[in-house]
């Protein structure tokens, strides 16, 4: 009488599986098909970017649309790759039994979320070396920019005790100096001269302007080296300086492009990692489902 009562008891007693919630082999397999998705496209949005880029500046598109360009096709890669991975995972899996439903679709969406966040890896880790080398060549091309514009350059060797003299400054130094027409120079502390206005010209990239005390003495310095009057020197040193305050707001405005460009794609970036984790969850649960109908349908029929 005692056995027969006391077997309702045991058979509410819970039963836990000695197999593992989570399969491996699936996870795997779909993150190396998204890895593979990603880098397909990835080298096809590469190709096609650099029809984008051009040596000559009237044929090649702005900084702004290739960083935007850029970011909407990762969104792109993102979304496709973990729409493939993901749907792999979950047709992939084997069918587990006598289990609910709930609990089969929370299985399918965290091996999709999984099969992602491993493909994320596989990806990041492959491409470290050419993230790396494409920032290397970014910082390279702004500090040449830079350079070009005549600002960072003295600006550097200004605070850092580099020789005074470089090229942007020599130029700018040569054309307050350049004789009027049919005149030659002949002085002969010429070199001194120049040496002086670098000097003067480093020391206003440093400080942000040129005071009008060296602005006079700069001007005193072209008449007596040129022949100009004293009015043509002030306007000569005034046209030179606005072509260095010219050079250092384009500098500036293509350092800001470059900046803006690079928060919209880390902004697009960090949303299309969230989208293409929700999109692989999605996918592996549809393609377990689809596995599961399948297996169902040919039961009956057998």
């Amino acid at each position: 009488m005692s056995v027969s009562m006391n077997r309702p008891e045991a058979s509410l007693a819970p039963v836990e599986s000695s197999n593992s919630a989570i399969s491996w082999g699936p996870i795997i397999g779909g993150a190396v098909a998204a890895t593979g998705i990603s880098l397909i496209l990835l080298l096809l949005g590469s190709g096609v970017g650099l029809t984008m880029v051009s040596p000559w500046s009237a044929q090649s598109a702005s900084a702004g649309s290739i960083g935007i360009t850029a970011a909407i096709w990762l969104v792109v890669v993102q979304w496709l790759s973990s729409a493939f991975g993901g749907y792999l995972t979950g047709r992939l899996r084997t069918k587990w039994a006598a289990i609910h439903t709930d609990e089969v679709f929370f299985r399918d969406t965290a091996h999709g979320f999984i099969s992602w966040a491993l493909a994320t890896i596989f990806v990041a880790g492959f491409l470290a070396s050419s993230l790396t080398s494409l920032a290397g060549a970014g910082a390279q091309a702004v500090s040449t920019a830079a350079t070009t514009a005549g600002i960072a350059g003295t600006a550097a060797a200004a605070s850092s005790g580099a020789p005074a003299t470089n090229l942007t400054t020599s130029y700018f130094t040569d054309v307050l100096l350049r004789p009027e027409q049919n005149r030659t120079r002949t002085t002969a502390d010429e070199n001194a001269s120049a040496a002086e206005i670098s000097r003067i010209l480093l020391n206003g990239a440093a400080q942000g302007q040129i005071s009008d005390e060296d602005k006079n003495y700069l001007a005193t310095m072209v008449a007596s080296r040129t022949g100009l009057s004293e009015a043509d020197a002030k306007a000569r040193v005034d046209a030179v300086l606005k072509r260095i305050d010219d050079a250092k707001t384009a500098a500036q405005k293509a350092a800001d492009q470059a900046r803006k460009a690079a928060v919209t794609t880390t902004l697009l970036g960090s949303l299309s990692l969230i989208v293409g984790a929700f999109i692989a969850s999605a996918a592996a649960a549809l393609g377990g489902r689809q596995r599961d109908e399948e297996e169902d349908l040919i039961r009956t029929r057998l």
